[in-house]
């Protein structure tokens, strides 16, 4: 059996709308569409790596794990996908889990159901 791990990236800024992952959407923050959707897909950890005390309490509440705080240096505007994923898996490595899969699952798409992340899997 495969270990797979998904990762929500979710800094708490943004150069559009401040705090976005977390405003609501339908009576519940954005992010919760997504964590909700990885915990119900075939996936083993769901995983939100956030700068954001606010956003880690909020994930945190509807079952995402939050392993540690993104450092200042993976949540500037400039900063790429691939350093957020890269400094995730090293933290994940160092706690001894090496996932087989990773996915990564912005929590700006909502509309991504749990059937979809398995089909993509």
């Amino acid at each position: 059996m495969s270990n797979i791990v998904a990762i929500i990236p979710a800094r708490g800024g943004s150069k559009g709308v401040e705090k976005k992952n977390i405003r609501s959407l339908l009576g519940k923050p954005l992010i919760f569409y997504t964590i909700e959707a990885a915990l119900e897909s075939c996936v083993d950890r769901v995983i939100v790596s956030t700068d954001d005390p606010e956003i880690a309490k909020i994930a945190e509440s509807y079952g995402a794990e939050i392993p540690f705080i993104r450092p200042k240096e993976y949540a500037e505007d400039n900063s790429s996908s691939l350093s957020v994923i890269q400094h995730a898996l090293s933290f994940l490595e160092d706690e001894g889990y090496s996932p087989d899969i990773v996915v990564f699952l912005q929590p700006t798409s909502p509309l991504r159901t749990y059937e979809t992340i398995n089909e993509s899997i």
